[in-house]
């Protein structure tokens, strides 16, 4: 419930401070900048997951070495086809993990000191295999960050890692990983493999940061040493967010996918209050913040949940979800259908009207607003009608004996606020126009 709440509130933000994010160029721009975050998220998450406090905090140093290595070996005329490039990301982020696991397996060392050790390690290996920023990545990359259209190669690679998760979670894999992680002791009396599953573990969070790598190398078109720390620092700020349990046995990828995003409205709100010189110190201000409120709030989980047990999170993301559409709806629309006077309705961009199926305004010595056609009004009619006997009849036969609010009477409440708007927009677009005919001297 708080990432979904949390990321309604931060998209609302986003699209009334920054109206330039709902169009096709501005998802196309959130998808390919959020990227990198959500693959690093769920590489953490499938660590996390594992138990013993398995948190890679190398996993920013180890993407920019990646994105360093492409770099470097596409200027040396090395590796330059997307064959290598993949077969580059995608073994060093395996062999990394892979050697991450034996350590903590037959060495028994503790996984945050690994971790630490590697994140110091690949700081100083990314300064000497590029000392700044620079470089180019492979031409046919150059494409990919571009940003202009949703459908992108980005967008393949973030849907094909979601339903890679997605997949693996319904193996028994998965569920010996979380009793594992759970309770590593109780997993290995049931006959669990405990070091085979773990090895497993970090394999897939090393394909995730390869991919993850990828896709920062597409969005900057170049090699940068420098950002590992901003990297580890939202990706583990966007784990726990995501109601993922740094100690093991818990998590999901819709929840990591959330806190990815989350992370990723709060640095687009902050960019638009435009804070100066300050703006990097103040962004990571606002995440260590959310991150020390995030760990804070897990401990009032319980408390909370005891008074808001009846309430479908499902539910409560699709009725917050037609709220924040109703938002960009009528953001992205507002320019468009805009206020207009008598017959001079719409003649300036004739496609709103087979847009919005609407009938040409009738002419007349007053303002007047566009009229739904009779085949229009009999099917909202029959629809009102019917969405109101519906919800009567559910109401008075399951509600009135339910203990848990059903999903149905969420969706007709979304039903009821995507209306609301309707309603609203319509009287605000009505005065407007009397407003402005008015002040044209035309009467009503």
């Amino acid at each position: 419930m708080v990432p979904i709440l949390l990321i309604a509130l931060l998209l609302s933000t986003a699209v009334i401070r920054g109206p330039n994010l709902v169009s096709l160029s501005g998802f196309g721009s959130a998808i390919i900048v959020s990227a990198p975050l959500i693959l690093a998220t769920f590489s953490l998450m499938a660590l996390a997951v594992a138990g013993r406090g398995t948190v890679d905090l190398a996993v920013g140093p180890l993407l920019a070495f990646i994105n360093v290595t492409i770099v470097k070996l596409n200027g040396l005329g090395i590796v330059t086809g997307p064959f290598g490039v993949f077969l580059v990301a995608l073994g060093i982020g395996v062999l990394y993990q892979l050697f991450f696991a034996l350590i903590i397996i037959f060495v028994r060392v503790q996984p945050i000191i690994v971790a630490l050790s590697g994140f110091l390690a690949l700081t100083g290996i990314n300064l000497v295999i590029l000392p700044r920023p620079g470089g180019t990545a492979p031409d046919w990359m150059s494409s990919w960050g571009l940003g202009n259209t949703i459908f992108s190669p980005i967008l393949l690679i973030v849907l094909l890692a979601i339903a890679a998760w997605l997949l693996f979670t319904t193996t028994s894999f998965y569920a010996n990983l979380r009793l594992m992680g759970y309770d590593e002791r109780a997993a290995y009396t049931s006959g669990v493999r405990i070091n085979v599953v773990r090895i497993g573990a970090h394999i897939i969070a090393g394909l995730f940061v390869g991919l993850g790598a990828i896709c920062y190398t597409a969005l900057i078109s170049s090699g940068d040493p420098t950002q590992g720390t901003t990297m580890t620092l939202t990706a583990v700020t966007a784990l726990v967010l995501g109601g993922v349990s740094l100690s093991g046995g818990r998590g999901g990828v819709a929840g990591g996918l959330l806190g990815a995003l989350n992370l990723f409205l709060i640095g687009y709100v902050l960019a638009t209050f435009n804070f100066g010189s300050t703006q990097a110190f103040v962004t990571q201000l606002f995440y260590g913040l959310i991150l020390v409120l995030s760990l804070l709030l897990t401990l009032l989980v319980p408390i909370i949940g005891r008074y808001l047990h009846f309430i479908s999170p499902f539910a409560a993301f699709a009725v917050l979800g037609c709220v924040v559409v109703g938002i960009m709806l009528y953001i992205s629309t507002r320019d468009t259908y805009g206020v207009a006077v008598a017959g001079e309705a719409f003649k300036s961009n004739p496609d709103v009207m087979t847009r919005y199926l609407l009938l040409p305004v009738q002419s007349g010595s007053g303002p007047a607003l566009p009229d739904l056609t009779p085949l229009q009004k009999i099917v909202f009619g029959f629809a009102v009608i019917l969405a109101v006997l519906t919800f009567t009849v559910r109401v008075i036969v399951a509600e009135a004996v339910s203990v848990r609010l059903g999903a149905f009477i969420y969706v007709f409440v979304s039903a009821l606020i995507l209306l609301l708007f309707l309603v609203v927009g319509q009287q605000s677009h009505a005065a407007g126009i009397l407003a402005t005919g008015q002040s044209l001297g035309i009467g009503p």
